[in-house]
């Protein structure tokens, strides 16, 4: 099992300056509904919601990285005014790389939180990994944190109160 907050200083999490994360399994329980006409629907939580709106308020960067294309997640990104939208890049790692080096961070200062093998090296490579409880072995392995809320059910808002908190925010 992964290490839990007690390796991680505060000094590593106040340095964070951007959290990216991927969508399904992580801001979502991982299930997508497709109806008979082609419409999808996800669930996401208000929990989650409201930890990306703060981080957004407190000058936190967020970021969501989808290896599928959306119209859901499109709109729910709209609606928290998330900045940076990658849908269709299942090379998470190289999508965050590129992500950061345009806002002129290192890794030190990303976090990146994911729940799959696709995710697995871009959560080993940023400063701080995080993955939800029941992702896949290899994310898991990778990630130094690992919430004790469930995805889509506030793993999101329990990594943004760990940033706020340790920002004195």
């Amino acid at each position: 099992m992964p290490r839990r907050r007690a390796s991680i200083s505060k000094k590593q999490w106040a340095a964070l300056r951007l959290f990216a994360m991927d969508v399904d399994g992580v801001l979502t329980d991982g299930t997508v509904a497709i109806a008979s006409d082609g419409t999808e629907t996800k669930h996401f939580s208000i929990l989650d919601g409201m930890g990306i709106v703060r981080l957004h308020k407190a000058g936190v960067a967020v970021a969501w990285i989808s290896g599928r294309a959306s119209g859901a997640t499109t709109v729910r990104a709209a609606e928290l005014r998330v900045p940076h939208v990658i849908q269709g890049r299942t090379d998470k790692l190289m999508a965050l790389q590129e992500l950061v080096s345009q806002l002129r961070l290192t890794p030190a200062e990303v976090c990146y939180m994911g729940d799959d093998d696709i995710d697995a090296p871009a959560i080993a490579w940023a400063g701080l990994g995080v993955a939800p409880a029941g992702s896949m072995p290899a994310a898991l392995k990778a990630a130094r944190y690992v919430p004790a809320r469930p995805a889509g059910r506030g793993a999101v808002r329990e990594v943004c109160e760990h940033i706020l908190a340790n920002r004195g925010q």
